[in-house]
């Protein structure tokens, strides 16, 4: 059953109206595209939800779309979904195993000073806060074995504001419940992708091949 749109206002933080209740993947992301659950919705070209299989035995969570994600429409097909396939495949995860998300759906940005850039913002705790309901929800009807944090937002969305990525990353920990009921699955965390782009030629390798050996453990839990 799908909620009535929630009245126009002054932007909340919160996405829980929006997301309609026993609604299968398609349903949700039709939803989605009218949430106005924070204020990034105003300056975003799109909603840009998650993208793969229904049953993926794996969910990878990234931050939240980039410039190219944002006019497209679909999340990681920008450079750092580039250096994610290849780590994916690298690792040994079957692709067709795997559903890729963000834990933010809006593209939060600052404009340039000069000329058409968009520049990324990471997003703030009441905005992972506020786009939550709609990661829940997705995880839900996956039900997949292993979820993947790609990043601190990831990690935050997940496991709370204390997560730090280089204190947790490669290992498997409990799925905390996201909804009030008992946890379960694992979750293994990593860079995101987009670190290796930023890091210098001296460093991109060794991130890179951090990276693939954080993903190597959730392809372990896989076996």
């Amino acid at each position: 059953m799908t909620p009535s749109t929630p009245a126009r206002g002054a932007p909340g933080y919160d996405a829980s109206p929006y997301v309609p209740e026993g609604a299968d993947l398609e349903a949700l992301r039709g939803a989605a595209a009218r949430c106005e659950g924070c204020p990034l919705f105003e300056n975003a070209t799109q909603t840009v939800f998650g993208a793969g299989e229904a049953h993926a035995r794996v969910v990878l969570v990234g931050e939240q779309p980039g410039d190219q994600e944002d006019r497209r429409g679909q999340p990681f097909v920008g450079p750092a979904g580039g250096v994610l396939v290849r780590a994916v495949d690298e690792a040994g995860i079957d692709p067709t195993d795997t559903y890729v998300t963000n834990a933010v759906k809006h593209f939060k940005f600052e404009q340039a000073p000069r000329g058409k850039r968009r520049i990324h913002k990471p997003p703030g705790l009441r905005e992972i806060g506020a786009c939550k309901p709609w990661l829940v929800a997705e995880l839900a009807l996956i039900d997949p074995e292993v979820v993947v944090a790609l990043g601190a937002t990831a990690g935050k969305a997940l496991l709370g504001s204390s997560f730090r990525v280089g204190e947790q990353r490669g290992t498997a920990l409990p799925l905390p419940a996201l909804d009030g009921g008992n946890g379960e699955g694992v979750l293994v965390a990593t860079i995101h992708p987009s670190a290796v782009l930023r890091a210098d030629d001296a460093a991109r390798a060794e991130l890179y091949a951090g990276l693939v050996a954080d993903l190597k453990v959730a392809a372990r839990l896989l076996e």
